[in-house]
């Protein structure tokens, strides 16, 4: 089976968390986490992060550190990953999803204004599979408006907007170091910030709330979301691996949009720019055109011996909003047709181009079966 991904750990990685382990550097408190966030945080021009358990947690924490109450608006897109939608509900406040572009597959400020209401408070923007959001005028737009803007940047590790770097933007940004991100650590996630105040909460909150003056008398009832002092090691190490890791995908990327050039009557592939802005494909996403037949696709891939992965199914169409009479009047087309016809195929250095043109060949196969 060709995988959809793997995980590429170098020598230098497994030499750093070795280390790790024979200085016993392997708890919450290791000096290794403080170093992981400081060059993390450098890396993405910010000026402080906050390392946690994984990249849920780090939304789960941003989005409760902004004071939101009942009755107070978040608007995300819901072409994303149900931890966006959980994090905004944790939070007490009201999730107002919005559609996203046919093209980028990521949200703009036209999606945005579309549900824009009087109690807005934040906007979640998320940039998804390697491409970003509409982010230069969504944050002009939240700067004039006086709204709170959170960046989900778990799949944009790397990116450069209009010389921004993707997780530079807004009040905080949060990041996934799960074993597909372009940075890993196998889980593991970051809260970067430039504002201290934040930043001093946001400690507080991963770390149940233990202060040195009094420890085990604590104020407030906060979260244990520590990251270990093994998966920092790992992480100084991968920092250093993320323009090689970026520069292989795009050339993994450029091999698939030539080999699928001749099917583009069938399916829609990713951007390779999208507003100046170079596509890292932290996937290959695919969305078949015409007969909705994706399922059988997929499994005829998965006879051959190639896995895949369905895009995201949109969140106003979630099973937990079944008996939501609110959700069920919301109209957001893209999504949807993102979410039945969309999926992506492996990549990463375990594929070779061989695989890849294997795959090419057999979604070929499919096309000349089933037209």
């Amino acid at each position: 089976m060709i995988q959809v991904f793997k995980p590429k750990l170098y020598f230098s990685d497994i030499f750093s968390a070795t280390k790790a382990l024979i200085k016993n550097d392997i708890s919450g408190s290791s000096p290794l986490v403080n170093e992981f966030e400081e060059k993390f945080s450098s890396k993405f021009d910010r000026k402080f992060g906050v390392a946690v358990s994984n990249g849920s947690v780090a939304l789960d924490l941003a989005l409760n550190s902004i004071n939101l109450k009942k009755g107070d608006e978040v608007i995300l897109p819901s072409f994303t990953i149900i931890s966006c939608l959980s994090a905004v509900i944790r939070s007490g406040a009201t999730p107002v999803l919005c559609d996203v572009d046919k093209d980028s597959w990521n949200m703009t400020l036209q999606n945005i204004k579309n549900v824009y209401t009087s109690k807005t408070k934040a906007i979640l923007m998320v940039h998804t599979y390697g491409l970003p959001s509409d982010a230069i005028a969504i944050g002009n737009f939240c700067k004039n408006e006086g709204l709170i803007l959170i960046e989900d940047s778990a799949e944009a590790h790397g990116l450069n907007i209009n010389n921004n770097k993707a997780g530079s933007f807004g009040l905080m940004s949060t990041f996934s170091f799960y074993a597909n991100k372009h940075i890993t650590t196998g889980e593991g996630g970051m809260i970067l910030t430039d504002d201290e105040k934040i930043y001093n909460l946001l400690k507080q909150k991963r770390n149940l709330d233990f202060t040195n003056e009094d420890r085990f008398n604590h104020s407030n009832l906060y979260w244990n979301y520590r990251l270990g002092g093994i998966q920092a090691a790992i992480g100084i190490s991968q920092i250093n691996k993320l323009q090689k890791t970026i520069n292989f995908k795009h050339q993994q990327g450029e091999i698939y949009q030539k080999l699928f050039s001749d099917l583009t009557d069938y399916l829609q592939m990713p951007l390779k720019t999208h507003d100046g802005v170079e596509n890292d494909y932290w996937v290959f996403g695919l969305v078949i055109k015409k007969n909705n037949n994706r399922q059988k696709l997929v499994n005829f891939l998965s006879e051959n011996n190639i896995q895949t992965r369905p895009f995201f199914w949109p969140l106003h169409k979630q099973k937990y909003f079944k008996e939501s009479s609110s959700m069920k009047s919301v109209n957001l087309p893209v999504s949807e047709d993102l979410g039945k016809n969309g999926f992506y195929i492996p990549m990463g250095r375990h594929v070779s181009k061989k695989d890849q043109i294997f795959i090419k060949n057999k979604i070929d196969e499919f096309f000349v079966k089933n037209i």
